[in-house]
């Protein structure tokens, strides 16, 4: 399952960031956006975009093209 499919206040496990950018992808890790790591979608923006995620302690936003990059599993 992709991240941007997942229900607000739905909660999954990162399964893998492999089909994100390099640039893109280290941001995410630097954030504690991390493979094996919990994130909770908070927020839809009301056109969609972006997601307001919760992965560790942060609270962050991300573009929907690239949640649909990120695979989770959902617990």
């Amino acid at each position: 399952m992709k991240l941007a499919d997942l229900k607000v206040g739905q909660q999954a496990t990162i399964v893998s960031l492999d089909n994100i950018d390099s640039v893109d992808r280290k941001k995410l890790l630097v954030l504690g956006v991390l493979p094996n790591s919990k994130v909770t979608l908070q927020r839809v923006a009301p056109l969609g975009d972006p997601l307001q995620i919760q992965a560790s302690t942060v609270s962050l936003a991300i573009r929907k093209t690239t949640a649909q990059k990120i695979l989770v599993e959902v617990a």
